[in-house]
């Protein structure tokens, strides 16, 4: 099976989120179950620049204010085409916004033509490759299942997975007309949404199969408290709506051979764990004599990510024994006010603002636990990383969190299978109760060990999950061959 990808961003050669993960690990994975995937993604500099070679197997003389052309090109395993489009793609910043943290004023038309890029290729642009089934990601891939739909060729299966629901990609009912879309779809069975033109609405109409990347999430979006708006269209569409977990790639976070670790180890033996935690501890100076857990946090720094959170409990950690370290960047406020908390607490709070990602593998394998109170989750990678490395995760329960964690309660520690600590709900006052929870089995060392081996035999890859998208491929191409 021939499938075309599109996304606008792709591990290793652009990430700014766990979208790049996810988009990066995905096609191996499903070369595992005979799928064979090509990725569209944006020609930027960083992906550009690490191309070894690339095949020119289109020119637009006009995309959207200029030419552009279609690169056909590997990198690594990764079977690629990228839309070179100089006016839209080639400029400091990075995907989404300028150096300044402003979104690039014409994002709808950078978007627009990766999209339409992707419609060309999935109704027979080039005749080397003529893909069986369109998988759209995110509201940045949102208008190719509009563009397939208004093109003059029979519409491929299209599937539209969305990493996040609060990215909607809404821009002026004005642009319709220089965005290339037909009148009649400026309506609510079309594009238009709230008076506006919505990339993902859009994607989420006429899609044939709408994934999220966990199921608890599938069912959180259906309602208005977590819809975003859209909780309307997807109730409505709840039959053709799945959630699929996702994976890491468990040869990048793999502690029996991480060259970012200090000392390797595995679920057999964690003697590393000690040796890594005391790297970590001089690298930020934490104090190396401290006798209780290291809390760790890799995270951007938002509300969502529930680091306000973190921030309201700091003292508390502090005032128990414990450490912290932090990696991560977002909102300004949020950085300033960690900042000051680990100056206030020197030796027992770290923090460093921005993104290092052999800092990243470090904090996973170093600390004792992971704090991870997000508002709301569609899946989240880190606990996924932090159950690999024996590092347990500290969760709020919701979306992805709440289906890869299992709770320490009562139940499940005597039946041997808790990996880490849900709380409920995303309060302050409840990561603290969870904490405490941490810190009382932090005192019993044969139980916490067994939770890190529960932890480190835990099931993050990607097979499973590939399994599952293989399934719904092959259901949608016999739907149309059948035309069901």
């Amino acid at each position: 099976m021939k499938v075309l990808a599109v996304a606008s961003e792709i591990y290793p050669l652009v990430k700014t989120g766990g979208l790049a993960d996810v988009t990066g690990a995905l096609p191996r994975a499903l070369a595992r179950e005979r799928i064979e995937v090509h990725t569209l993604v944006p020609g930027y500099p960083a992906v550009l620049d690490r191309l070894a070679t690339a095949e020119p197997v289109h020119a637009y003389r006009e995309l959207f204010g200029g030419a552009a052309r279609l690169l056909r090109s590997q990198a690594r395993d990764l079977a690629l085409f990228v839309l070179d489009a100089p006016h839209l793609y080639r400029r400091a910043g990075n995907p989404y916004v300028d150096e300044r943290g402003r979104d690039w004023p014409d994002n709808a038309f950078r978007f627009a033509a990766l999209a339409r890029a992707a419609a060309d290729i999935g109704q027979g642009l080039l005749p080397s490759f003529w893909p069986e089934l369109l998988h759209a990601h995110d509201w940045q891939a949102g208008l190719a299942p509009a563009y397939l739909h208004s093109g003059p060729r029979r519409s491929i299966p299209i599937v539209l997975t969305i990493h996040n629901l609060a990215f909607q990609g809404l821009f002026p009912a004005e642009l319709r007309e220089p965005l290339l879309l037909p009148a009649e779809m400026m309506s609510p069975e079309g594009v238009e949404f709230h008076g506006k033109i919505g990339f993902l609405k859009a994607g989420l109409h006429f899609a044939d199969a709408i994934t999220t990347v966990s199921p608890t999430y599938a069912e959180e979006i259906r309602t208005p408290e977590n819809g975003m708006g859209l909780d309307g269209l997807l109730r409505a569409r709840a039959w053709v709506l799945s959630g699929i977990c996702n994976g890491i790639d468990t040869e990048t976070w793999d502690p029996r051979g991480d060259p970012h670790l200090a000392a390797r180890y595995d679920a057999e033996s964690l003697a590393g764990k000690a040796v890594n935690k005391a790297a970590l501890q001089s690298k930020l100076g934490l104090s190396r004599t401290a006798t209780g857990p290291l809390f760790g946090v890799v995270s951007r720094l938002t509300g969502q990510k529930g680091m306000d959170l973190v921030l309201a409990v700091t003292e508390d950690l502090v005032s128990r024994g414990a450490q912290l370290a932090l990696l991560g960047s977002g909102e300004r406020s949020l950085e300033a006010a960690l900042t000051e908390a680990a100056r206030r607490n020197p030796g027992t709070v770290a923090v460093q603002t921005g993104y290092d990602e052999a800092l990243a593998h470090l904090i996973q394998g170093g600390s004792d636990a992971l704090l991870v109170p997000s508002r709301f989750e569609p899946c989240g990678l880190t606990q996924l990383a932090a159950l690999r490395y024996g590092t347990l995760p500290v969760v709020a329960r919701v979306g992805g969190l709440a289906d890869t964690v299992i709770d320490a309660n009562e139940a499940a520690l005597a039946a041997g299978v808790a990996t880490g600590f849900q709380f409920s709900p995303p309060s302050s006052e409840a990561l603290l109760r969870s904490i405490d929870r941490a810190l009382a089995i932090w005192g019993k060392k044969d139980i916490w060990h067994r939770l890190q081996r529960n932890a480190m035999r835990s099931d993050v890859g990607w097979d499973r999950s590939a399994r599952l998208y293989g399934m719904l491929f092959d259901a949608l191409l016999e739907a149309a061959a059948t035309g069901r």
